[in-house]
């Protein structure tokens, strides 16, 4: 199998460090979910999770939850709720989205909260390590004592601070260094919640949180680490940045892989536009197949926009599949699937190519309905395209996994559900 790796800009030959394969995956801030770029994001993790598994690969996945951030604290005082209150209420609706369309879920869904003692240690590590320093309370990262700082993105220095500004960066914070400079943890403001520190109540900044969950629960090393095509810069450039001064030489990541943005109305879909098009309102029309299939005909690293027409012809190929599963076999000789199984795996070892993948799934349902036709005994491609099928997350029009909802479930206690 080869990925395609943001870090070395080259499709390379993927290569776990174990037979375990340690996956982080940038989870929801729970303030407003599950629009169709959240979905794709997380059902193209899920499709790479049950492609792996079917090679015999156990995986160990996290994926965390923002559940103290500028963004909750704003939307909590819009509201009039306490910003946990808030968290867990946003948190619920995403857990009720994903396991109605049956993605898997994470072995691990800490919160950010979860963590405070961790990121505290860590943050000690980076001031020891000279990258960051202390100024009015709050801990800043250092980006000018960081020289590999930017390898990832590869955005020219002088073109960071707009693309940072864009993305809760604060310019002109006077208790920074540089303009670039991030917190990595911040003091006390009236109202906010807070927790103790060596450097006074505060808060942990936005990107430490990630660093020290994944740290926490897959070491220093990551096989694969994922998230919308937004965050690699500056989200995902500071974790590397975070990490590898006080890990040593091997890096934080081998392979990055980034999900490309979904558009709606010729704009990115995101919060602050309002373009947005919820899972769960297509729902209400579409199957959870229907709409695991329209994810899955897009590659993962190629932008694309909500088309309802292209939505509809992925409805109508789920019923094709559903069909083709259901037939009864024939008694005649065995229809041979092997050529068109090649091609799907070839496809999903291709970079995950899901769109040709797909294509060789509906063409094989295709050919299973017309050779039940002609007698031909079908119980054998029936088996690959249910092997096919599950990787892509589709139930045939029953409901979600029991494993999906037992597995989601749990964590959706630690959330008040």
């Amino acid at each position: 199998m080869k990925l395609y790796n943001t870090f070395s800009k080259e499709i390379e030959p993927f290569h776990p460090r174990e037979d375990e394969v340690s996956f982080y995956v940038c989870g929801i801030t729970p303030y407003d979910t599950t629009h169709l770029g959240h979905a794709f994001t997380y059902a193209c993790a899920d499709i790479l999770i049950r492609y792996l598994e079917s090679k015999n690969f156990s995986i160990r996945y996290v994926q965390n939850v923002t559940d103290i951030d500028d963004d909750i604290l704003r939307k909590a005082k819009e509201v009039g709720q306490d910003w946990l209150t808030v968290g867990n209420s946003w948190t619920l609706h995403y857990i009720e989205d994903m396991q109605a369309l049956n993605v898997r879920a994470p072995d691990y869904f800490p919160r950010a909260t979860d963590a405070i003692p961790e990121i505290i240690t860590w943050v000690q590590k980076l001031l020891e390590s000279g990258v960051a320093y202390i100024s009015s309370g709050s801990v800043y990262y250092d980006i000018e004592a960081w020289t590999p700082f930017g390898l990832l993105s590869s955005i020219p220095r002088e073109k960071m601070l707009p693309i940072a500004n864009e993305r809760g960066n604060h310019p002109d914070d006077p208790a920074k260094r540089h303009p670039l400079d991030f917190v990595l943890w911040q003091a006390k403001a009236p109202g906010e919640p807070a927790w103790e520190s060596p450097w006074g109540e505060g808060r942990p900044g936005w990107h430490i949180e990630c660093s020290s969950l994944s740290t926490k629960y897959l070491g220093d090393t990551i096989d694969i680490h994922s998230g919308g095509a937004d965050l690699c810069f500056p989200h995902h450039e500071c974790e590397i940045a975070q990490v590898e001064p006080v890990t040593g030489e091997h890096p934080f990541v081998r392979y990055w892989m980034h999900v490309a943005m979904v558009y709606h109305d010729g704009e990115k879909m995101s919060k602050s536009l309002g373009n947005l098009v919820w899972v769960r309102d297509l729902l209400k029309i579409y199957t959870a197949d229907a709409v695991r299939l329209y994810l899955g005909r897009h590659h993962y690293r190629e932008e694309w926009a909500f088309n309802e027409a292209e939505l509809q012809i992925a409805s109508n190929e789920a019923v094709l599949i559903r069909e083709a599963l259901i037939a009864d076999g024939g008694s005649g000789n065995i229809f041979n699937v092997d050529s068109l199984y090649k091609r799907f795996l070839g496809a999903m070892d291709n970079d995950l190519d899901t769109p040709a993948a797909a294509a060789a799934m509906v063409e094989l349902a295709r050919e299973i309905l017309k050779s039940n036709q002609k007698d031909l005994n079908i119980s054998a491609a029936q088996g690959r395209l249910q092997d096919m099928s599950r990787i892509f997350g589709l139930r045939g029009g029953r409901g979600p996994e029991a494993r999906v909802l037992e597995a989601w479930g749990k964590h959706a206690k630690r959330f008040g559900g």
